[in-house]
């Protein structure tokens, strides 16, 4: 059964690069959102299992998107993927209830190492 990713990003780069980075493995690209508006939207909809959010984002940024969608669901398994790596953006992401902060340019190993991880949380814990 495939892990349901989301891909809330205003570049159709990165959502191409991931998608290459993605290919073959058991995360399943449902849906690519973007702007903030499209991707709370779409959360009701799909409901998928991971989401992974810019914080750079037209009309809405990242950070209110991703509340948005923690008031809908507590649970929900946000990682944010930007530019922006200063400490206070890391801090108020974690701070927020978001599962992690990656850098851009991504790197398929750290992706893929982030996303494992967040949908073991999503299944009910740490896998031993």
């Amino acid at each position: 059964m495939s892990i349901k990713l989301m891909v809330v990003d205003d570049s159709k780069f990165v959502y191409n690069e991931m998608e290459f980075f993605l290919e073959g493995t058991e995360f399943e690209l449902v849906r690519y959102c973007k702007s903030g508006e499209e991707a709370i939207e779409a959360y009701k909809e799909l409901k998928p299992d991971l989401i992974t959010m810019d914080i750079i984002l037209p009309r809405m940024d990242g950070f209110e998107c991703a509340k948005e969608i923690l008031s809908l669901n507590p649970n929900a398994k946000i990682i944010f993927i930007s530019s922006l790596a200063y400490d206070d953006t890391i801090e108020e992401a974690k701070e927020m209830g978001c599962n992690d902060f990656l850098f851009k340019p991504i790197e398929q190993d750290s992706l893929l190492e982030v996303l494992t991880k967040a949908s073991q949380k999503a299944d009910g814990g740490e896998e031993a």
